[in-house]
């Protein structure tokens, strides 16, 4: 008998949990209207407990993370005092790259807002290989495998992530859960913020990366959503806001030779429009 209401309970406990995961398929439209045909998005509702999903193999399958590697990257310099903080110059090596934001000296903030390769590849051989796997092994990002290079890993394949580690690991990162201090998540946190309006605080980083003839493009971030409200006069936050927040990530696939649309912006405004689907952004 005992076994047996150790099972119920276990039925029950995991059909509860299932009602807080939701699958949404309609949201496949969002991408079609674009164009885009491969594509997966989660969000983790921190308000109601519950996940919602599109495409829930493609979201749990590891890509490389390319660009929004730049987090962990940023985390683990400032952690490791090899960026006292996010004002860190480093001097340009005089290589263009034909992109004008990142062929100058570069900040730590100037790097991650321009998406610059080079500025991160440096501080990486500066973290070094041992340390860098160190962090890597504890904080469990992803495959966790640096395939032997320390400033090229997170760009040719090596390492890989799934959208759902993706979005697990802002969420650490928000609720500052991360093994590492209160300050480095906290100025990575901010380097993150893209838009503030007085309805909500996105908050992202993107990236992109070559497997074969396709393009990966990710977005991955948190979003807070603001209800403005009359705190009573005893309450203990005095700001008469309050912030809701929510966890994403999101990736598609096109192949390197589609150039009908500027994907780098298309990736933002279908990432909104899924956003607003959800509730995590206001509409209009």
């Amino acid at each position: 008998m005992r076994i047996l209401l150790i099972l119920l309970s276990a039925i029950l406990i995991s059909s509860c949990a299932e009602t807080r995961i939701t699958d949404h398929p309609d949201w496949a439209k969002k991408y079609e209207l674009y164009g885009i045909r491969n594509a997966c998005f989660i969000l983790r509702d921190n308000n109601h407990e519950s996940i919602h999903y599109y495409n829930k193999e493609r979201c749990i399958q590891r890509f490389m993370p390319a660009s929004t590697f730049k987090i962990f990257n940023s985390l683990i310099a400032l952690e490791t005092a090899i960026a006292p903080d996010e004002r860190l110059m480093i001097k340009w090596d005089s290589t263009n790259r034909s992109r004008p934001g990142c062929d100058s000296n570069l900040t730590m903030e100037g790097a991650f807002r321009e998406s610059c390769l080079w500025y991160y590849q440096e501080i990486a051989r500066r973290i070094g290989g041992a340390k860098m796997q160190h962090y890597l092994d504890t904080i469990k990002y992803g495959n966790m495998n640096m395939g032997g290079t320390v400033d090229m890993f997170w760009v040719n394949d090596s390492l890989k992530i799934s959208a759902d580690e993706q979005a697990g690991f802002v969420k650490r990162l928000y609720f500052a859960e991360l093994p590492i201090s209160e300050r480095s998540q906290r100025i990575v946190k901010n380097l993150m913020l893209r838009e503030e309006t007085p309805g909500y605080r996105l908050y992202y980083k993107t990236g992109t990366g070559q497997v074969g003839d396709k393009y990966i493009y990710w977005v991955t971030g948190f979003v807070e959503r603001i209800e403005h409200v009359k705190e009573h006069k005893n309450s203990m936050n005095k700001a008469n806001e309050r912030n809701y927040p929510y966890f994403f990530a999101q990736n598609f696939e096109m192949p390197v030779s589609d150039t009908s649309k500027d994907w780098f912006a298309t990736r933002i405004e279908v990432l909104k429009e899924v956003l607003k689907e959800a509730g995590a952004m206001p509409k209009g």
